[in-house]
């Protein structure tokens, strides 16, 4: 099967492809691979993933999601009431540390306190996304862990040598420094760029992951 040369117009398809997607007050724009999405979205979910369903199409290096989440009148909930949710489901979470809070501001949820690995500090990010009347989640929590930065880098290319996602001769490459990982490198796939920033954020003792991946497309 062939693939589509015009991305605005693929994208466009697959946003309305995905069932999980309204995409009716959506605009897609496109300069050369690189997508910018404006228009609005009932829900923060969907926020999330218009900017998901873009990245798969075939030909696109860059996604900018400037959508704006506007709640139906049904789900607002004031800023108590969505705390209140927000760190019930926190506490709900097996793989969230207990002192993760949640606090919430006109639909908009902040979270604070420290994790050791990145895996939880994106777990607490998803037990809360999903809330009904939340607009934007904003996390602010920190990741302590002492690790050597070189069990740290042998940690991330071992994941990558590991990985289906990854070819053998990518030239991906993961710098440590005080355990913030640089990424840098070409990857032919937003699954690829995934895959990489994924091991990265999974290797023991990182603290940060700074994305300055290439996706040829």
């Amino acid at each position: 099967m062939g693939k589509t040369k015009d991305v605005r117009a693929a994208v466009e398809k697959e946003l309305s492809f995905d069932p999980r997607i309204d995409s009716a007050h959506m605009t897609v724009s496109n300069i050369s691979g690189d997508v910018t999405l404006t228009g609005a979205v009932p829900s923060y979910p969907q926020y999330l993933e218009a900017a998901a369903a873009a990245r798969r199409v075939a030909g696109v290096t860059g996604v900018h999601n400037h959508l704006e989440v506007v709640l139906p009148e049904g789900d607002y909930r004031d800023d108590v009431k969505l705390a209140t949710a927000a760190n019930n489901a926190l506490a709900q979470n097996v793989t969230v540390p207990d002192n993760v809070e949640a606090t919430a501001e006109d639909g908009n949820i902040t979270l604070t306190g420290t994790v050791s690995y990145g895996t939880e500090r994106a777990a607490a990010e998803a037990a809360v996304a999903g809330l009904i009347g939340v607009r934007h989640v904003g996390n602010d929590i920190d990741i302590a862990y002492a690790a050597d930065p070189i069990d740290v880098d042998l940690h991330i290319r071992e994941a990558l040598d590991r990985s289906a996602l990854v070819p053998d001769s990518s030239d991906v490459s993961a710098d440590t420094t005080d355990n913030i990982i640089t990424l840098t490198g070409h990857v032919r796939s937003w699954a690829e760029h995934d895959a990489v920033v994924d091991a990265a954020r999974m290797a023991v003792g990182v603290i940060d992951v700074r994305d300055n991946l290439q996706v040829t497309g």
